[in-house]
């Protein structure tokens, strides 16, 4: 069990002071300064070597991401971007350090920024984060007071933040989207090459990074390298902040060590399975657009990228969503389908057209009012989809329906079966009375 005193994130349910004396109190802006004086090229390379990879989903290692950014200026600003458009289903951790624990956030923004030669930082939030926007601004403002960031700054590296509100819309949660967003276009993603390390916004070299993984960032560098990455499996480094919702006693945010098995996770910190173990349907393991996994193969599974991986499901940005057996299965994954469809940006005609399609076929799923080889032509399109889009919504859209398939194929031909039996039923015809 993780300690207390390994935790990063101190106040995430809020319940100590959230102002700048609390945070310093709490050990934050500590040796800041002695941290920048460690050089871009160190700071990078500890980064890499503590092994944290992305919080946001993807997974890519963090320090090699902040490697690419150039390491000279050709007259061109380098901009960090903070990805706050937390707007997958299930997934509800950056909101909480936004309204609780904002200095970890600006902290790690004016660090990753020096590391990256970067003077401007814009975090960008979703939209409907009213209240965490407001405490993220206050906590800046706090910041811009004490001489912690601005110009002439106490750290002797200029550096300014801005938090940019989105209009709500998922897509924007994809980096170049985002990136389109923040420039004032429409929220559709880019194709890359070229890649935002070299043209992101405004045409200059961009690193765009989730709340979490530069959140975790002053603590690492504080702490060292080798303290973060003696948590974890090899290539799953580190401590995560999991969020645990569905038919849980006791649904929460936690952080945990990275590949605490997932009964552990449960029983330690979400009070077990509501009604018992026996009663575990199914688990979507990482947030809406993971594959769902059973019962039986995910109660033992580590919780990480790799342990997930092998149950043919991923960890995203471990948003576990709890299902117990008084789950209509096939009902929650066209619910999933219809999310994706009505947040496809429609640029890309696999995903326009197929994620509509895809939700049509699961809403007659339910009814069972299908024919069974109509499941095989389901996967058969999810795979056309699926690889075939500029950002990943499609994937998203399409592992949902896949990980039904496979895991609940049984439960979709009953419901066709008890449609048919109900459509061809004769009602016996009474005789009206003489």
């Amino acid at each position: 069990m993780l300690q207390d005193k390994d935790r990063i994130f101190t106040n995430i349910y809020g319940r100590f002071d959230r102002s700048l004396r609390g945070a310093m109190m709490r050990g934050h802006w500590d040796g800041t300064k002695a941290i920048l004086e460690k050089g871009r090229d160190r700071i990078i390379e500890e980064m890499k070597a503590s092994g944290l990879r992305g919080r946001g989903g993807a997974g890519f290692p963090t320090g090699l991401k902040w490697s690419f950014m150039p390491k000279q200026s050709d007259g061109r600003p380098h901009y960090l971007v903070v990805n706050a458009d937390e707007s997958e289903p299930g997934t509800c951790k950056d909101r909480d350090i936004l309204r609780h624990d904002p200095h970890t956030l600006i902290e790690g923004c004016l660090i990753a920024g020096f590391a990256m030669g970067a003077h401007h930082a814009f975090i960008y939030v979703r939209g409907e984060f009213i209240r965490e926007r407001e405490a993220l601004q206050r906590a800046i403002d706090e910041c811009y007071d004490a001489g912690l960031i601005g110009k002439n700054n106490r750290h002797g590296w200029d550096f300014d933040i801005v938090v940019h509100h989105g209009a709500g819309a998922y897509i924007c949660g994809e980096e170049t989207a985002l990136l389109e967003s923040l420039e004032g276009k429409k929220g559709q993603p880019r194709l890359k090459p070229p890649f935002p390390a070299n043209m992101g916004l405004y045409g200059c070299p961009t690193t765009v990074n989730n709340v979490e993984s530069i959140a975790v960032a002053p603590t690492i560098l504080r702490r060292g390298a080798a303290w973060f990455s003696s948590f974890g499996r090899e290539n799953n480094k580190g401590t995560k902040l999991f969020m645990i919702s569905g038919h849980v006693n006791t649904p929460c945010t936690v952080e945990e060590e990275m590949g605490i098995p997932f009964r552990e996770l449960i029983e330690r910190h979400a009070g077990g399975i509501r009604g018992g173990w026996d009663n575990l349907l199914a688990v979507i393991p990482g947030g809406a657009s993971c594959p769902v996994v059973k019962a039986e193969d995910i109660i033992d599974c580590p919780m990480d990228f790799d342990g997930l991986r092998s149950v043919k499901s991923s960890f995203g940005t471990a948003a576990v969503i709890v299902m117990d057996k008084s789950t209509d299965i096939i009902k929650a994954i066209a619910r999933l389908s219809q999310f994706f469809k009505h947040e496809s940006c429609g640029q890309c005609t696999p995903c326009r057209e197929g994620t509509g399609w895809m939700w049509r076929v699961m809403e007659r799923f339910v009814r069972g009012e299908a024919h069974k080889h109509e499941i095989d032509m389901l996967l058969d399109v999810s795979k056309q989809i699926e690889g075939h889009t500029i950002c990943a919504l499609g994937d998203a859209a399409a592992w949902p329906v896949q990980g039904l398939i496979r895991n609940f194929r049984h439960e979709i031909e009953c419901r066709i079966d008890e449609f048919s039996r109900n459509a061809h039923r004769v009602e016996p015809v009474l005789a009206a009375a003489e």
